[in-house]
């Protein structure tokens, strides 16, 4: 089999000039959440610049919804998609639908696996047996590439769906692989330990790559892959390295300071889940501030937790210092129907910290680097705040 080197894509001499957008996991509540971002960046004209957007668990499904509408998007001379609406219609219509709660039901009763039957639910609700091959050709120009992460089970390593190819640097590469476009979600969003894992058979071949060291056949006849989250809950690892700009989206919860901790076996494992889920996402965020105090990059970060008045906006025009997003911040991470109203709060609230960021962090930088010139916003996307 030929042999091609991942690194020659993923990891560069040096990052190139181009905006990445990385959307964090967090159930449901990232993919509202992040939801709201990409309306802040499409009104701000930064939506059709982004070369990359990489996601992992909820926010994947805000992505793949994305990645399919690309190409019915219209977008104008100032480079705002004046139907994003088509979008926001889709992901909303999944937040209206619990799919978890009657997977793992299904899982444990009847044949097949609850990953399957998430993957199910994401067809029949948002695909409609689109694959990998239906996302944007970023190399013939037609949008930015689009990688959905996973973590390798097996090999321990970050698993990437794209349109162009799928695999690890461990396992080797699959190319331009068909499989359906709602598993490659399922597998991103499959959170442990009740969703964990989902297993992957592979019917196509794959090419080798420099340094894969597990291509035996027990690591390539099926592959089991869990909640991208595990490996990378912020999305950073497909992006930090290869581009210039960074626009991360986290909608990922702090873990709460518990003085009675459960010892049985179940609670206490998914507790420990949480600390370790906690430790690697604030990991990669304080890496992520340091490369932006020091100028590796530019761009900037914005998170469901935040404090609004902490990112030091020139003005307020949305009327965010007198209000609170604790409760948003503390839904729980399910693939569960939200209320209408928590809906609108949470996209609300993402677009209002997006914007927060980008006019504090970003302003300059977009408009000499890019020529994107942060204009106000005039109202929140739905009803009157958060």
């Amino acid at each position: 089999m030929p042999t091609t080197a991942l690194v020659s894509d993923e990891q560069p001499d040096r990052p190139e000039k181009g905006i990445a957008l990385a959307l964090s996991g967090g159930g449901y509540r990232a993919m509202v959440f992040h939801l709201g971002a990409l309306i802040r960046l499409n009104e701000a004209g930064l939506l059709k610049r982004l070369s990359r957007i990489s996601s992992v668990s909820g926010g994947s499904i805000t992505a793949a919804v994305l990645g399919v509408k690309w190409s019915e998007l219209v977008f104008g001379a100032d480079n705002v998609a004046v139907n994003f609406d088509t979008v926001v219609r889709a992901v909303r219509k999944m937040a209206d639908t619990s799919i978890d709660a009657g997977a793992i039901i299904g899982g444990i009763l009847l044949p097949g696996t609850i990953g399957e039957r998430v993957a199910a639910a994401y067809d029949k609700m948002l695909f409609g047996g689109k694959t990998l091959q239906d996302l944007p050709d970023d190399l013939a120009g037609e949008g930015p590439r689009f990688v959905i992460n996973a973590t390798n089970i097996q090999s321990s390593a970050l698993w990437r769906f794209s349109r162009e190819y799928m695999g690890d640097y461990r396992v080797g590469l699959v190319r331009q692989p068909t499989i359906p476009l709602a598993l490659a979600v399922a597998a991103s969003s499959a959170f442990p330990p009740l969703l964990s894992p989902l297993p992957l058979k592979m019917s196509q071949p794959f090419d080798d790559v420099d340094g894969a060291d597990l291509t035996a056949a027990g690591f390539r006849r099926s592959v089991y892959l869990s909640d991208g989250g595990v490996y990378d809950n912020l999305g950073l690892e497909t992006i930090e390295k290869r581009y210039t700009t960074l626009l991360v989206s986290d909608a990922g919860q702090k873990t709460a300071a518990d003085p009675s901790p459960s010892t049985d076996w179940t609670r206490h494992s998914i507790r420990v889940l949480d600390v370790i889920d906690n430790q690697v996402r604030s990991l990669r965020q304080r890496r992520l501030i340091e490369g932006f105090d020091r100028k590796d990059h530019s761009g900037c970060y914005w998170s469901v937790r935040a404090d609004f008045l902490k990112y030091k906006v020139p003005d307020d025009p949305l009327g965010c210092a007198g209000r609170s997003p604790e409760v948003l911040a503390a839904i729980p991470t399910r693939l569960q129907a939200m209320p209408t109203a928590q809906q609108d709060g949470l996209i609300n609230w993402g677009y209002a910290i997006c914007d927060g960021a980008l006019r504090s962090y970003f302003a300059a930088d977009a408009l000499a680097l890019y020529g994107v010139r942060m204009d106000r916003p005039k109202g929140f996307p739905f009803g009157s705040g958060y």
